[in-house]
């Protein structure tokens, strides 16, 4: 089924969401006035930063699509996983892991204070996250599962473990199954615990969010395979980080394993498998179908 919200009304659209998330994130650090000053200012410097809020806007527009409309638990949740999202640049970028300078067109946040204090950062986030889902969701059992889809999604049989995949693949030939695994873990796990988030913060029954986590998943799989392809063909001030760092390393990716063209197919395969999953929801899911074509499409 092809959306019928052209490129430019889901640019805005999506603008629209990020700055709104934006501004939940700004009012939600206001509540924790206790930070120690440099820490503080860590986490706002890496949080409010520019960046896109994919993620945080899956799980709005998917509580949208079983709700009719967003709703306080969907503004918690999206704002938890920005948190957890950028706590994991925040630690990919470290010298340990990627030893990345730049992110999201600027300084990373080892480089604008200091390794430590990045590493700091980066666990305050997640703890910020757990946190404002303990304290603000207002159900318990709501509660309960935001916090076991995210810590599934972001811990050690998810974006951890993709993350410790990804250093051990290093300078290693590979084969399709390997990346599968990094990318499954590291990057799409994330993308399926924002669309199921969404989906419980809307009251969905168990196969809408069946179909709202495959759909995110899918999502996430083709958003990385797009990445890598735009690791060799964007430039660092397009990507907003150094362009080219997969290959410098020896990353495992698909283009790296695969070649460009079968990697491009295979980007255009999970966008279809994306797009599939969201066969239930009608015309009412088209805002998260067109933003599975920008997802293919993008150039940063």
């Amino acid at each position: 089924m092809k959306p019928k919200i052209g490129k430019t009304d889901f640019d805005t659209a999506l603008a629209v969401k990020a700055e709104y998330i934006n501004g939940i994130l700004a009012s939600l650090l206001d509540e924790f006035d206790n930070i120690p000053d440099q820490l503080a200012s860590a986490i706002s410097y890496t949080l409010c930063a520019p960046g896109k809020r994919i993620r945080p806007a899956i799980v709005l527009w998917c509580c949208e699509l079983v709700n009719g409309g967003t709703n306080s638990n969907a503004e918690i949740a999206a704002s938890a996983v920005e948190m957890m999202h950028t706590s994991s640049l925040i630690h990919d970028d470290l010298p340990a892991m990627d030893n990345d300078d730049f992110r999201r067109g600027r300084e990373s946040c080892h480089k604008a204070f200091d390794e430590a204090t990045a590493i700091l950062t980066g666990d305050g986030l997640i703890m910020m996250a757990f946190e404002i889902l303990a304290r603000k969701i207002d159900r318990p059992e709501t509660a309960v599962k935001m916090i076991t889809t995210l810590a599934r999604a972001a811990g050690t049989e998810g974006m951890i473990a993709g993350q410790s995949a990804d250093l051990q693949a290093e300078n290693c030939s590979g084969d399709a199954e390997r990346v599968d695994y990094i990318h499954l873990n590291k990057t799409a796990k994330m993308f399926g615990a924002s669309a199921k988030m969404g989906g419980i913060a809307g009251g969905a029954d168990e196969g809408q969010l069946n179909s709202l986590e495959r759909f995110g998943l899918k999502l996430g799989l083709g958003f990385q395979a797009a990445d890598d392809l735009l690791d060799i063909s964007a430039t660092s001030q397009h990507l907003g980080k150094a362009a080219g760092k997969d290959a410098e390393r020896g990353k495992m990716t698909y283009p790296g394993v695969l070649g460009l063209e079968k990697a491009r197919k295979i980007a255009q395969s999970l966008a279809d498998e994306a797009i599939e999953a969201l066969t239930g929801f009608g015309q009412k899911a088209d805002i998260l179908r067109t933003l599975t074509f920008a997802m293919l499409e993008r150039t940063r």
